[in-house]
């Protein structure tokens, strides 16, 4: 008998929220979200649709997977990656992982959904599309021409096509146009489904995700095997490329929280306090004045302070790239 198991994916590091998000505790698990974490609000929204959970994610985290889910007393199977390969790879693991005909809810543990009734609605015909042999997207109506999401061109049911992050005229022209939603990065398929697409359009993928995962021990991956599995999103290899595709359009509103844009308007309203020309405080308590400048964004940490005009928020990853480079401890 078919369970259905809820798989959150934990691997990002969050670069576009540094110096809040660090290695040592990526974005998802920051309690800086009405006091609980995304990882938390992620396990705790699929408790009335799965009977089991999967949490992929990194050897380097996995104490805080624990944390949080032991006192939420959720049981779970821990799969934990040596080396970060992309989400194909690790949506692998959980179809190995689980029985043929079980459907797998995959999430992403960082994202921001409103709406129960109408997530528990698009939770549930995506469960009924999976039980058919379909492998299933999220797509998310757009609420602006937002530049830091992929898009889903779409009919009824049907994917017409999917678009990489667009700039501002594109995103734009997607809006107007109508026929266009958010890709969210969740998923649901039958996990010998999901499978069969991997292994038909990415065997190289499958053929080294499988040796790993038979190596594994009690949900530990092998390094080396590991790193011989090509790094490739679940995108590129199956969604884009599946004749199995199908949409659901959802109306709950959702946000990936990956910039200080996205975050600043969900504090904001949530009560946190802004100034009169738009600048916003977050990480201290500290009296702090802003002359001159609207739509600024002062981020205060133990180490460092990062101050932005929110309409720059994308780029903060580059911050971050610069500073991997350079090895700096302020990734920590």
């Amino acid at each position: 008998m078919s369970k259905v198991t809820h798989v959150i994916l934990t691997g990002g590091v969050g670069s576009r929220l540094w110096p809040l998000s660090r290695k040592s505790r990526p974005k998802q698990y920051l309690e800086i979200f009405g006091g609980k974490s995304l990882f938390e609000m992620t396990a705790e929204r699929n408790t009335a649709f799965a009977s089991n959970v999967i949490v992929v994610g990194s050897r380097d985290n996995r104490h805080l997977t624990e944390e949080i889910l032991a006192a939420a007393e959720v049981e779970y199977l821990d799969i934990v990656e040596a080396v970060p390969r992309n989400t194909a790879a690790a949506i692998a693991f959980a179809a190995f992982a689980s029985d043929p005909d079980d459907i797998l809810i995959i999430t992403p543990s960082d994202h921001i959904i409103e709406g129960d009734i109408t997530y528990k609605e698009a939770i549930e015909e995506a469960i009924e599309k999976a039980k058919n042999g379909f492998v299933v997207t999220f797509g998310v109506h757009p609420t602006k021409p937002e530049t830091g999401y992929g898009y889903i061109e779409y009919k009824d049911d049907e994917v017409l096509s999917f678009r990489e992050k667009p700039n501002q005229v594109t995103a734009q022209e997607f809006i107007d146009r109508g026929n266009f939603l958010w890709n969210s990065g969740m998923f649901c398929f039958k996990a010998s489904v999901l499978l069969e697409e991997l292994k038909e359009y990415q065997p190289e993928v499958y053929e080294k995700s499988l040796i790993a995962w038979e190596a594994s021990n009690g949900g530990k991956l092998d390094e080396a095997l590991s790193m011989d599995i090509p790094s490739i999103s679940i995108d590129y290899a199956v969604m884009e490329r599946s004749k199995k595709i199908k949409v659901v359009p959802a109306a709950f509103k959702w946000s990936d929280l990956g910039s200080f844009d996205s975050v600043y308007d969900y504090l904001k309203k949530t009560g946190h306090k802004v100034d009169e020309f738009g600048n916003m405080v977050i990480g201290t308590d500290d009296f702090t004045v802003f002359i001159g400048v609207e739509n600024t964004i002062f981020v205060h940490t133990a180490n460092a302070n990062l101050i932005l005009h929110k309409e720059h928020s994308q780029e903060v990853k580059n911050i971050y790239s610069q500073l991997e480079k350079a090895g700096s401890p302020l990734l920590s």
